[in-house]
C-alpha cells in the first residue's frame, strides 16, 4: 500500500475563523481534506499527499510535466488563497513535502521566530503583480499591386525595417517610462517590491513585449488606491499595456532568511 507524506502549503497564525474554514472542509492537493498542525502562536496547514507523486524520485519526473504542475499549482494556491482570506499567511513554495506531520512541527519549533515576525509583517497586506508591455504596432506588407509600382523594392524592404525598428525603439522608451512612474507613484503606498524576470514564451499571455513584472506587498485597505496610481501613471503613454493582477496572498516576499528556513524532508 501507498505511503504518506505531509504536504505544507502554508505557515498560518491560528484563528478562530481559520479553524472553522478547515472543519468545514478545505481540499487541496491530496485527495483528502486539509489540517493544521499547531506548535505555540504559529501553525502550519498540511494535508496528505501519496509518496509515489511527491517523493524525491517521483518529483523530479513531475517537475517536467507542466500539466501536472499547472494541477498542483492550482489546488496548492486554492488552499493558500483560503487561508490568505481568513488570517495572515506565509505561503509555502510549492511541492514543500515531510515525511510526516512530526517533522512539520519540528520546522515551526525551529522556526518559530522568523514565522512570527513574518506574519506580523504580512498581516493585512496583500500582493498585487503589475506588469508593463511595450506594443509596437506591426508593420504590414504593401498589397502585391502596390508593390509593382514601388520603382525599388529593396529599398522599401529597408524603410520598413528602419520604421520597425524606430516604433519598437519608443514603445520600449514608453514603457520604461511608465515603469518609473509606477514606482515613483507607489512608493508612499506599496511597503515593498519584488522584482521578477520578465516573462517569455508560454508564460507570457497577451500581446506585446513584458518589460517589467514586479510585485507590490500593499496594505489591504489601500488595494483601491494603489490600482488608480498605476493605471493613471501610464494613462498618457502610447504604445504600451500595464496589467495589474492580485490581489493575492505574498508569494513573492515570502523568502525565509538563515538558518531558520524549513528544509523539506523526503525519504532517502
Amino acid at each position: 500500500m501507498d505511503g504518506e507524506l505531509s504536504y505544507a502549503y502554508a505557515v498560518v497564525r491560528p484563528t478562530a475563523a481559520l479553524e472553522e474554514a478547515v472543519q468545514e472542509g478545505v481540499e487541496g492537493v491530496g485527495p483528502g481534506p486539509v489540517r493544521i498542525v499547531r506548535v505555540g502562536g504559529t501553525a502550519a496547514v498540511v494535508g496528505s499527499v501519496p509518496e509515489s507523486d511527491f517523493s524525491e524520485a517521483a518529483l523530479k519526473v513531475h517537475l517536467e510535466d507542466l500539466d501536472w504542475l499547472e494541477r498542483v499549482a492550482r489546488a496548492h494556491n486554492g488552499v493558500v488563497d483560503v487561508l490568505a482570506s481568513r488570517t495572515a499567511v506565509l505561503p509555502l513554495r510549492l511541492a514543500t513535502v515531510y515525511l510526516d506531520d512530526e517533522r512539520v512541527r519540528d520546522v515551526l519549533r525551529r522556526g518559530e521566530k522568523t514565522f512570527e515576525r513574518m506574519l506580523d509583517r504580512f498581516a493585512e497586506h496583500v500582493e498585487w503583480g503589475v506588469k508593463v508591455y511595450a506594443e509596437a504596432p506591426r508593420a504590414s506588407a504593401p498589397p502585391a499591386d502596390a508593390q509593382e509600382d514601388v520603382p525599388d523594392p529593396g529599398r522599401a524592404y529597408l524603410r520598413r525595417r528602419r520604421q520597425q525598428r524606430e516604433d519598437r525603439g519608443a514603445a520600449w522608451t514608453a514603457a520604461a517610462e511608465a515603469v518609473r512612474r509606477i514606482e515613483a507613484e507607489v512608493r508612499e503606498v506599496a511597503v515593498e517590491r519584488a522584482r521578477h524576470r520578465p516573462q517569455q514564451g508560454r508564460l507570457a499571455v497577451g500581446t506585446g513585449e513584458n518589460v517589467a513584472n514586479d510585485s507590490y506587498l500593499v496594505p489591504r485597505t489601500r488595494s483601491d488606491e494603489f490600482r488608480e496610481l498605476v493605471l493613471r501613471s501610464a494613462r498618457d503613454l502610447n504604445g504600451i499595456r500595464v496589467e495589474i493582477t492580485g490581489p493575492w496572498a505574498p508569494y513573492s516576499f515570502a523568502v525565509l532568511p538563515g538558518p531558520e528556513a524549513p528544509e523539506e524532508v523526503r525519504r532517502p
